[in-house]
């Protein structure tokens, strides 16, 4: 069981709902230390006061808000406390929206909302009304001296919060749009038969962490002593036009030939692996047994393949 980071309850109407809420991911991120190479110490850091340069013990280190340059205004707890909001120990629902409706740029953080002890039947009602419902749950919670925006639905039986940004902490595009271009018609269908040739059902276990893999591999091979060398960087030849890009994007996702060198030839196998397409490598991987080959670029299935060598 997951320890809960979250305890309060859900609040619509005159209905409470005791509950406890879990962090929904639990992402695989490889920890790295630093120590000291020469006897494999770990690394300590210090307070520091800056203007003293010396350090400065916990008890005389107080949190404080910069309100204009150089002027700090000090916090203590009571300080914290007394700003409790509504919704400080309750996810208060104040409108119940379709799902689809949510932008997803709005989604910051997932957890799950089990049921506290002895709150097991009213959970269960909820649950059921809003899987009838088709709708989600727009709340406002307090955690960890901030307050959020949430939503919430349900997945597989178990009510989810997705935590919300507010919409004054969205960014306007304004400035990023790119300016309007002429496009043909003749670049506008190619770039949809594009799309159309990459469709696909969503399957999330389709999609692994390459980067975090060959990471794993490469710790493994300098734990057994091998020496680790950076493989140069293989350059992609970049197609003379945006026409001919979309072209030679279309047969390769449709399992083309490769690309064809700049004096017309195709890539010998006998030369470099750097000088072969993209489709030459991934069946010398696929021969070679490498896992992952079909979500590698082309300069990963080159490093991949000078491993397995």
């Amino acid at each position: 069981m997951p320890r809960s980071v979250w305890s309060g309850s859900i609040s619509f109407g005159l209905v409470n709902v005791p509950v406890r809420i879990y962090s929904a991911v639990q992402e695989h991120k490889l920890r790295f230390h630093f120590v000291h190479e020469k006897d494999n110490s770990p690394i300590g850091y210090q307070k520091i006061c800056k203007k003293e340069d010396k350090p400065v013990p916990d008890d005389e280190i107080v949190k404080a808000f910069e309100y204009t340059k150089g002027e700090y205004v000090f916090m203590e707890e009571e300080d914290f406390e007394a700003a409790k909001v509504e919704g400080y120990k309750t996810i208060e629902i104040v409108d119940f929206v379709p799902y689809e409706d949510i932008d997803p740029i709005f989604f910051a953080h997932t957890y799950y909302v089990g049921p506290d002890r002895g709150a097991e039947k009213v959970y269960s009602l909820l649950v059921k009304a809003m899987e009838n419902s088709e709708l989600s749950g727009i709340a406002k919670f307090v955690m960890r001296d901030r307050q959020h925006l949430g939503a919430l639905r349900i997945r597989d039986g178990v009510i989810t919060l997705e935590q919300l940004h507010f919409a004054d902490e969205i960014r306007p595009v304004d400035e990023i749009k790119a300016s309007r271009t002429r496009v043909s018609q003749e670049e506008l269908k190619m770039a949809e038969r594009l799309i159309e040739s990459f469709t696909a059902e969503w399957n999330p276990e389709k999609y692994k962490d390459t980067y975090r893999d060959e990471l794993c591999a490469i710790i493994k091979a300098k734990r057994k002593g091998k020496d680790i060398h950076a493989a140069p960087d293989v350059e992609e030849e970049a197609p003379t036009d945006l026409m001919t890009a979309l072209r030679e994007s279309i047969e390769r996702s449709r399992g083309g030939g490769g690309r064809t060198r700049r004096n017309g030839r195709r890539a010998s196998g006998n030369g470099d692996l750097g000088d072969l397409s993209k489709q030459e490598l991934d069946e010398r991987a696929k021969a070679a047994g490498i896992e992952g080959r079909s979500k590698m670029t082309k300069a990963e299935l080159v490093r991949a393949l000078r491993r397995a060598a």
